[in-house]
């Protein structure tokens, strides 16, 4: 699903964000990527959805050099990218519904299916009496799960999610991992920026450490 080859990114004048970056994820891989702040996580995110370029380097995307396209060719490959970003981005004055619906109507999903969707994630994620709320009165924890709901309500076919869990206790952690684990399951690729160590310590799945713009393997938790 994705490559990364020799990946680098510096920010004007002279911040390197990452360098030298290769890995390749599978398709269907839940793959966690931790660091502290500033690592280069969220820099990292912001390059598979094309929303940063690379300083130098390939990416591939689904098979496509993303950081090479435009216009509607990128539209359609975004279409089928789910990001819920660590600052939200959702719509303050709209409802949490509406906000959740947004990445279905601009596919043209029948409004009875967005209907039962949006109900379904809510439920899902503990946030059935948000449905009319607007979401600027949301505690940061509701928000972040709303900008969850809508990265996934689509049913991408990649998902990313940087530090989904940062403002949330262990019961509504360990919901929002149930979710991204469905995800996964019926197929998604789904790639967790996080640091938080209690929903990657025990994973099945592969980790990878950023410290200092540059990937680590990890084998049992440490460094390798």
């Amino acid at each position: 699903m994705i490559e990364m080859i020799k990946v680098s990114k510096i920010y004007p004048p002279d911040v390197t964000a990452l360098s030298d970056v290769s890995v390749t994820i599978g398709r269907g891989e839940m793959f966690f990527v931790i660091g502290m702040s500033g690592a280069g996580k969220t820099t990292l995110l912001k390059l598979l959805c094309s929303m940063e370029t690379p300083t130098n380097g390939l990416i591939e995307v689904a098979g496509k050099p993303i950081h090479k396209m435009k216009g509607s060719a990128l539209a359609r490959l975004r279409q089928k990218i789910g990001v819920a970003y660590q600052d939200f981005k959702l719509l303050d004055d709209r409802t949490t519904a509406e906000n959740i619906a947004i990445s279905m109507e601009v596919s043209y999903k029948k409004p009875d299916i967005i209907r039962k969707r949006v109900i379904d994630l809510l439920e899902q994620l503990n946030l059935s009496d948000k449905h009319d709320t607007i979401t600027g009165e949301l505690s940061r924890g509701e928000q972040q799960r709303v900008a969850l709901a809508r990265a996934v309500a689509n049913s991408p076919t990649l998902i990313l999610v940087d530090e989904p869990t940062g403002n949330l206790d262990a019961i509504t952690t360990e919901r929002v991992m149930k979710l991204l684990n469905k995800c996964n399951t019926s197929g998604a690729t789904v790639i967790i920026a996080t640091h938080d160590g209690s929903i990657y310590r025990n994973t099945p799945h592969r980790v990878m450490e950023l410290s200092r713009g540059r990937m680590h393997a990890m084998h049992g938790g440490e460094s390798v």
